[in-house]
């Protein structure tokens, strides 16, 4: 893995929980810990921040060692924004003076410029907030003063343990947008600790796999989503979250074209322009297969692809891992296919077909779901 990156492997007990993780991730972006409740993932970030400590551990960001063998870097020194389950405000403070607590950090390695006031209080949507008291908001805005807290010490790295996890679903849909900015607006890394795979398919960039303490796979979101070996495949919701560029808009008909590696979809869409990065979600349970181009019908997008695995998913399908373009070698999709079909249509891997994408949906909050 080039460029700049996070070196993370921790071994030893916390407890009775036995602990042997380890993964590289790159610096940048939004890395997600996922797995099932009680895999370790709070341990990790714990780790990382340094307030647990393992005998065999090893922390590096961006080249800069926060631990090793002979070294360890207490909490306090290490330049990191940690936001909680909870906001946690000081309750006597109101935002404004909340926000500026621990304000003015060192600015971090490779930062041209400190990340001001200003800036958070615009990102987070703060503006109307800063003379309230905490106990006068609800549990989004005390999360997003939280957060914005934690930028403005000028950390090197975000930790953000379930964030979103006190909330209720309509508090969860307020915040997920202010979290999309930052990562849009900031070069910041963050590790995010979640469980609910919907926020991971809206943010993150990588995923690190965990399961009963270890890493069962760490990588870039959409290759883990495709992989037939790992569990996310084998679930009934399997999808794959691609990042899309806009190529063009057609305002007659309300239709943008949307180019990912090895092919374009057709979207139904609200205005956008040319140039957007925008993050579409395709369902496994939305792809069928078909060997040649059939007549014209309503599906827009048929993509010639290539299939690279058939993976039995139940007894009675089949979990085909395509490779867009003729040479399969572009983005992947996930297909579920009967047997029956498979069989019928002498499917194998190697195979030349076609993607019939029925149903695609751009990432939540940034636009609407489309059939066609």
């Amino acid at each position: 893995m080039g460029g700049r990156i996070i070196k993370a492997s921790f071994r030893g007990s916390v407890g009775s929980f036995s602990l042997d993780a380890a993964f590289e991730t790159p610096a940048r972006g939004v890395t997600a810990l996922f797995g099932p409740s009680g895999c370790g993932k709070t341990t990790v970030l714990r780790c990382i921040a340094g307030l647990n400590r393992l005998r065999q551990g090893y922390c590096a960001i961006d080249g800069e060692t926060w631990q090793d063998a002979s070294s360890f870097l207490p909490t306090h020194k290490r330049p990191i924004g940690y936001v909680f389950q909870e906001a946690s405000l000081f309750p006597h403070l109101c935002v404004r003076r909340n926000l500026l607590y621990g304000a003015g950090g060192p600015r971090r390695a490779g930062q041209s410029d400190a990340i001001r006031f200003d800036e958070v209080v615009d990102l987070l949507g703060l503006a109307a907030l800063l003379d309230r008291a905490p106990r006068h908001l609800s549990g989004g805005e005390r999360q997003r003063v939280a957060i914005g807290r934690a930028l403005l010490s000028q950390p090197s790295l975000m930790l953000m343990d379930e964030p979103l996890s006190a909330l209720d679903r309509q508090a969860k849909d307020e915040i997920l947008p202010f979290l999309e900015r930052l990562h849009e607006s900031l070069s910041l890394p963050v590790i995010y600790v979640a469980h609910d795979m919907d926020e991971i398919e809206r943010l993150a960039d990588h995923l690190v796999l965990m399961d009963a303490g270890r890493v069962v796979a760490a990588g870039p979101l959409a290759a883990l989503q495709s992989d037939p070996n790992l569990p996310l495949a084998k679930t009934r919701s399997a999808a794959v979250s691609l990042d899309a560029v806009v190529e063009s808009f057609d305002a007659n008909y309300g239709v943008a074209t949307l180019v990912v590696s090895g092919g374009r979809f057709l979207v139904p869409a609200s205005r956008v322009a040319p140039g957007e990065s925008r993050r579409i979600r395709i369902l496994a349970s939305d792809v069928s297969l078909a060997s040649e181009v059939g007549p014209r019908s309503t599906i827009l997008n048929v993509l010639p692809s290539r299939i690279l695995t058939g993976t039995p998913s139940g007894e009675h399908e089949i979990t085909a891992i395509l490779g867009l373009g003729f040479e399969g070698d572009g983005a992947r999709l996930l297909a579920r296919v009967t047997r029956r079909s498979w069989d019928l249509l002498g499917l194998e891997a190697g195979m030349s077909v076609y993607a019939q994408v029925k149903a695609v949906a751009f990432a939540p909050g940034r636009t609407a779901s489309f059939h066609g």
